[in-house]
C-alpha cells in the first residue's frame, strides 16, 4: 500500500496576461487594479501552499502510523510534556538511541529501548565489568565497533583486541609461526591487568581457540569466557582437526579458502586469505551492506601454523573458567551442527541461540548479541 505525495501545483492563470488585455483608463485605475489582482493572486497562492503542507502532514502521520502497527508512538517522543490529566507526575525523560550505525529499516521491529540496551544494568553491582572482544581469523578490533558502542552505553569497560597481523597490527601475517605468537597482544594485555583484576573475554570464530589459549595461560584473571560462532576445542585439538571431520565438510569454505605459499610451493602454507566474491555468502549473509563493504577492504589473511596447532588444556586452568556459548543457526562458516559437536563434546555452563544470525553477528544481530551479553555478565 502505497501514498502518493504530489508536489505539482495545478495550472495557474497568467496574471500578467490578464492585465495587458484591460481597457485603457486612467493611471491610477489601471495600478490600483493591478495592485489589487497581483495581492489577491499572492493570498490565494499562500492559501494553496498552506493547503498542500497541511496535506503532506496528514499523509506523513498516516504513513507513520502505518508503519508503526496503527498506533503512533507519540510516548517515545524524546520532547519532555506531560500527559493529559497527570498534572502531578513527572515529566518523560528522553530515551536514549541506539548507537548502532546502521539506518532503522521500515521492516525493523519497534523493540523497547530497555530491551536494546539493557539500561537497568548497574556495573557497579556486577563482578566483572570489563570486557575484552578477541575477533576472528582474518577479522580485526574493527568488526567490534557496534558492540563496543552498545556495551560504553551501558557503562561498560570495553577493550578489542588487534592480534598479531591483524587489523592496524603491523606485522605480517605470512611470518607467523605460532599460536603464541599470533595471540601475543591479548596475553601482552592480561599480563598487565592489575592483581585481582578480572574481565570477561570474548572470542569470536577462530578467536575462540585463542581465547582457550589465553585461558589456560591467565585463568586468574578470567572471570568468564563467551564463544561466539567459535572454536571451543578440547586439549590435544587443533582448529584444522575440527574442519577435516567428514560431517563437518563445508563446500562454501573450501571453494573460498585461497592458501598462500610464502616460502614457496614445496612448503605449507603460510597463510589462508578468503575469495572477497565469497565473502557475503559464506560470511555475512545476513549483515547489511554496508558491513559487507567495510569486510571486504579491511579484512587480512589468516596465518595458517596457529590452524595448524594442537591446544594444551588442562581442567585445573583451563577448566577452571566458566564458559558460554553463543549458537548462530544461519553460519556458512561454521556450521551449526560443528558448533553443536563442539558443545557436546565439551560443554560449556549455559548455551544462547542468536535466532536469524549469520556468521557475524557483530554486523547481522547487533542488538540481540548485545542483550546476551549483558545478559552473560550479569550471572552470578
Amino acid at each position: 500500500m502505497g501514498i502518493c505525495l504530489s508536489t505539482k501545483s495545478p495550472p495557474r492563470r497568467n496574471h500578467s496576461k490578464r492585465v495587458t488585455n484591460q481597457s485603457t483608463g486612467s493611471g491610477n485605475s489601471n495600478s490600483s487594479s493591478r495592485w489589487s489582482r497581483v495581492r489577491s493572486s499572492s493570498i490565494k497562492r499562500e492559501k494553496f501552499d498552506d493547503a498542500v503542507i497541511h496535506e503532506h502532514a496528514i499523509a506523513a502521520a498516516i504513513l507513520l502510523q502505518q508503519q508503526n502497527g496503527g498506533v503512533l508512538p507519540f510516548d517515545r517522543s524524546t520532547s519532555l510534556r506531560n500527559l493529559p490529566g497527570a498534572a502531578n507526575s513527572k515529566r518523560h525523560q528522553p530515551l536514549p538511541r541506539s548507537s548502532s550505525t546502521r539506518a532503522r529499516s521500515l521492516t525493523d521491529p519497534l523493540l523497547p529501548p530497555q530491551q536494546l540496551l539493557n539500561q537497568d544494568v548497574n556495573v557497579d553491582e556486577l563482578e566483572v565489568s570489563h570486557i575484552v572482544l578477541v575477533h576472528g581469523g582474518g577479522f580485526g578490533a574493527w568488526c567490534w565497533y557496534k558492540t563496543i558502542a552498545l556495551l560504553e552505553e551501558c557503562k561498560f569497560r570495553v577493550t578489542a583486541i588487534d592480534l598479531t597481523g591483524s587489523g592496524i597490527d603491523l606485522f605480517d601475517t605470512n611470518s607467523i609461526k605460532s599460536l603464541s605468537q599470533y595471540v601475543m597482544p591479548l596475553t601482552y594485555f592480561l599480563e598487565k591487568l592489575a592483581d585481582g583484576e578480572k574481565v570477561i573475554l570474548v572470542g569470536h570464530d577462530f578467536g575462540g581457540a585463542c581465547i582457550s589459549y589465553a585461558m589456560e595461560l591467565f585463568p586468574s584473571k578470567i572471570g568468564k569466557a563467551v564463544f561466539i560462532a567459535a572454536f571451543m576445542l578440547k586439549s590435544g585439538q587443533s582448529t584444522l582437526d575440527m574442519f577435516s571431520q567428514k560431517e563437518n565438510t563445508n563446500d562454501l569454505m573450501r571453494q573460498a579458502q585461497k592458501f598462500i605459499y610464502t616460502n614457496g610451493n614445496n612448503l605449507p602454507p603460510t597463510a589462508i586469505d578468503l575469495d572477497k566474491m565469497l565473502l557475503k555468502d559464506l560470511l555475512f549473509n545476513h549483515s547489511p551492506a554496508k558491513d559487507v563493504a567495510l569486510a571486504s577492504v579491511s579484512m587480512r589473511p589468516i596465518p595458517f601454523p596457529p590452524v595448524l596447532e594442537k591446544l594444551s588444556l588442562s581442567d585445573s586452568n583451563y577448566g577452571s573458567v566458566r564458559r558460554f556459548y553463543i549458537q548462530t543457526p544461519d553460519d556458512n562458516a561454521i556450521p551449526i551442527t560443528l558448533q553443536e559437536s563442539m558443545i557436546n563434546e565439551s560443554p560449556p555452563e549455559k548455551v544462547f541461540c542468536l535466532k536469524g544470525s549469520d556468521h557475524s553477528p557483530f554486523f547481522s544481530k547487533p542488538q540481540a548479541l548485545h542483550k546476551l551479553l549483558v545478559e552473560i555478565a550479569k550471572i552470578a
